[in-house]
């Protein structure tokens, strides 16, 4: 029995690749993030290990590289922030800045 999504196409998506579109998919699969349980993990080309989020679309599986910037841009996530932009403009989705704040232990 041939599974439902054998015949989409399979896209592998990297953070500096990923469009306002997939965006949106993936923060509404996953609106309070992803965990372990839904990252896959598989050999590409090179024979590196990838791990990824899938989203799928009609006639489209994506995974999507999964990373820090990746997850920093899902959690603050607003449309509007993307209203200007094409749904498939790459250049839409910035790196996030991901400067984090140092702990002093000075009293």
């Amino acid at each position: 029995m041939k599974r439902k999504d054998e015949n989409l196409k399979r896209v592998i998506v990297d953070f500096k690749k990923l469009t306002p579109e997939i965006l949106a998919l993936l923060v509404e699969k996953y609106p309070d993030g992803y965990d372990d349980d839904h990252i896959i993990s598989f050999k590409n080309a090179n024979n590196e290990i990838v791990e990824a989020v899938e989203v799928t679309t009609v006639d489209t599986k994506y995974l999507v590289k999964v990373s820090t910037k990746l997850e920093v841009t899902m959690e603050n996530y607003d449309e509007d922030d993307y209203e200007d932009f094409d749904e498939d403009d790459p250049e839409a989705v910035q790196d996030p800045d991901l400067e984090t704040d140092e702990i002093d232990d000075e009293d």
